[in-house]
């Protein structure tokens, strides 16, 4: 993050009456939305000189570093302005749960029934995995396969591949969706045990597209 141009950026910020902004929180990785909240300029600047998340607190009209008595932190990854300068997106790798019940994100009160296969799944399993990789590999799969070693996960890896290349080559689409989750799931763990993120994958392939449209 380039501090300076941030800081230049924030210029165009459009305050309200009461001098703040609506500031929505991102995961960075699985790009689940964290939380909604509101930051006035010294909010914002003290995020850009720590790059961690700094917020105002209107019910107790103060500053407010996320995290600060949680321990729940917020590494600032990104931040950008909407068409009309009046709220600002942060992309943010979370320390920990983002709302005060303990809860990953804020929004957990569903007013629809919210519908299987989010976007947003890979991301937070990826996460989820990362914390299973320090679990007793006598109560995870996911610890007892990275402790086996990465023959082991490799294998798991070309063994999951052929069935799914299987599956496509038979037309069979209920054991493709089935066999690719296992591939997927597989591929994170060795991901995880070779200690390379998602980011950078993303980055890999982002790179690749570049001039695409």
């Amino acid at each position: 993050m380039n501090k300076n141009t941030a800081k230049e950026n924030t210029m165009e910020i459009k305050y309200d009456e009461d001098g703040l902004v609506p500031v929505v929180v991102q995961d960075y990785v699985s790009g689940e939305v964290l939380m909604l909240a509101y930051a006035d300029e010294r909010a914002l600047r003290l995020t850009l000189e720590s790059s961690e998340l700094y917020l105002f607190s209107r019910s107790r009209g103060e500053l407010w570093h996320k995290g600060e008595t949680s321990g729940n932190t917020m590494k600032i990854r990104h931040l950008c302005l909407d068409c009309d300068g009046d709220a600002v997106l942060v992309k943010v790798d979370p320390c920990g749960p983002a709302c005060h019940t303990g809860k990953r994100s804020c929004f957990f009160n569903d007013l629809t029934e919210e519908p299987k296969g989010d976007a947003t799944f890979f991301g937070r399993l990826w996460r989820y995995l990362l914390k299973r990789k320090e679990a007793d590999p006598m109560e995870s799969y996911t610890a007892r396969l990275i402790k086996e070693g990465p023959s082991r996960i490799a294998q798991k890896i070309g063994e999951e591949g052929v069935e799914l290349a299987i599956a496509l080559a038979l037309g069979d689409a209920e054991q493709v969706i089935y066999e690719a989750s296992d591939l997927l799931y597989h591929l994170l763990v060795g991901l995880a045990a070779a200690n390379v993120s998602l980011e950078e994958v993303w980055r890999e392939l982002e790179s690749r597209h570049e001039g695409s449209d």
